[in-house]
């Protein structure tokens, strides 16, 4: 059994979940079955000058692998696994189930693979639907609920970095084309670019009234999403507050607490604020600092010499223009909350400092290449973009029937391939057991680059599949 990590800090920074008494409480002792232990005070520790990741890294990891209890109100009898808060119509007789959630004892339950914060295998599939009414699924059929398989979470802050600064880019040019059509008095178009990555186009005009249709890949609001297969959480915040609930049952006091709900106790199993905003801003520390993956090193050289053929191929055919391979990166603090969180997770605004997380007092981060503006190249191969990517003539990728947060069925976010050797199976559902076989799945606007590749000669195609597995999440 695992139990949360005590930690020696000041008082008014970390504190137990229980108030101490003159009677032993069972719940307190070493062999307590309580997972959830230790709190963090982050009004405090953001006053306080300390390092944030001093104190939050411990606790994060040891909440990321602890097997959550019922004593931590694991389960959720009377709520349903969605991310707004809502109830069951009636009650499920099981406590605990997979279809529906929850699904895992822990977050290291599913994200372990090949390292904890890594992937999963099908085994460890989740089943995501909203379910605002229902926890009781009985079935797998697609027309109630997508199946998915786990995502690493090697390297994530990183990747919420780069989406916040290109989210600020590209509102940046909406404001300036906003700006210029007032000023000319007529329609102005604008392209969307952020670092290389281009996002369709923008009109405005002079009453100040949008046009979206040309965007690409971005929703209207010009949020980038960086995280799920889809690409429709904006935050690593927000992943944990909806993983909390959906995949353990408990409910995050900053969404399903009394400032949103009324009550301490949604969904009604008799323990209240479940995870405090502390709790969330440790777990999120330790993902937002797991290390980027890298590449395989001292290869035999048969297969060196194969992938820098194979990367070279990879380019050649266009796989590189999604799977870009590094973008620029500007500043490395990683702020909790971030400027993207919103109602339903904790904000900036609800504190009076936000926790700044330096990443680049981590050893792996000074490691990463720089560009000539000594911006630090994120080696992601991804693009932080949705592409269509099933068509009528290839929809191995178009298998689910239920759209997400109004993203349609037959488009996904651009896969970040650093770690994928590590990784296998593949694809949104993990029903793909080799890197040939999710090459050739690619349909729609990938359908050129699958061509090409599948008219490579096997020497080719075998040094593309040597260099996609030299990358991987070290051990």
């Amino acid at each position: 059994m695992t139990y949360a990590k005590k930690l020696t800090l000041p008082a008014t920074v970390l504190t137990t979940m229980m108030a101490s008494t003159a009677v032993a409480d069972p719940d307190v002792l070493p062999w307590s079955e309580r997972a959830i232990q230790e709190d963090v005070d982050i009004d405090a520790l953001a006053a306080s000058g300390r390092d944030p990741l001093e104190i939050l890294l411990p606790l994060g990891e040891s909440l990321f692998s602890a097997k959550f209890t019922t004593l931590d109100g694991a389960g959720r009898p009377d709520a349903t696994g969605a991310i707004v808060p809502t109830k069951v119509r009636r009650r499920s007789h099981l406590a605990f189930q997979r279809l529906a959630g929850p699904d895992a004892n822990a977050c290291a339950s599913c994200h372990n693979e090949p390292v904890t914060g890594g992937a999963g295998s099908f085994t460890a599939n989740v089943f995501v639907s909203e379910g605002f009414e229902s926890a009781d699924f009985d079935t797998i059929d697609p027309q109630f609920s997508n199946e998915r398989n786990t995502n690493a979470l090697q390297g994530a802050g990183l990747i919420e970095l780069l989406a916040r600064e290109m989210t600020a880019e590209l509102r940046a040019q909406r404001k300036s084309v906003l700006a210029e059509a007032r000023k000319s008095g007529q329609a102005e178009e604008i392209d969307l670019v952020s670092k290389g990555v281009t996002f369709g186009t923008l009109t405005a005009f002079p009453d100040g009234t949008l046009d979206v249709s040309g965007l690409e890949g971005i929703d209207d609001d010009l949020t980038l999403r960086p995280f799920s297969q889809k690409g429709v959480f904006s935050s690593l915040r927000q992943f944990t507050v909806n993983a909390m609930n959906a995949h353990h049952g408990i409910q995050p006091s900053e969404r399903f607490g009394s400032t949103w709900t009324g009550t301490d106790d949604h969904d009604l199993d008799g323990f209240a604020d479940e995870m405090s905003p502390g709790q969330i801003s440790a777990l999120v520390a330790f993902q937002a600092t797991l290390p980027a993956p890298t590449r395989k090193e001292n290869l035999p050289d048969v297969w060196q010499e194969a992938a820098d053929k194979g990367e070279k191929v990879f380019a050649d055919i266009g796989c590189a223009s999604c799977h870009i391979p590094a973008l620029p990166l500007d500043s490395l603090v990683f702020h909790d909350p971030g400027p993207i969180d919103t109602a339903g997770t904790l904000r900036q605004s609800d504190m009076a400092t936000p926790l700044a997380l330096d990443l680049a007092t981590l050893d792996w981060v000074q490691a990463l290449p720089r560009d000539e503006n000594g911006r630090v190249l994120v080696p992601l191969y991804g693009d932080l973009k949705r592409h269509k990517i099933a068509d009528a003539a290839n929809d191995t990728f178009g298998n689910e029937l239920l759209a997400q947060r109004f993203v349609a069925r037959d488009v996904f976010i651009t896969a970040e391939l650093w770690g994928i050797g590590s990784t296998a199976p593949y694809g949104h559902r993990g029903d793909l057991t080799t890197l040939n076989e999710v090459i050739r799945a690619h349909g729609g606007e990938a359908t050129e680059s699958r061509k090409s590749y599948e008219t490579l000669e096997e020497a080719e195609r075998q040094a593309v599949i040597a260099f996609l597995r030299s990358l991987e999440i070290a051990e």
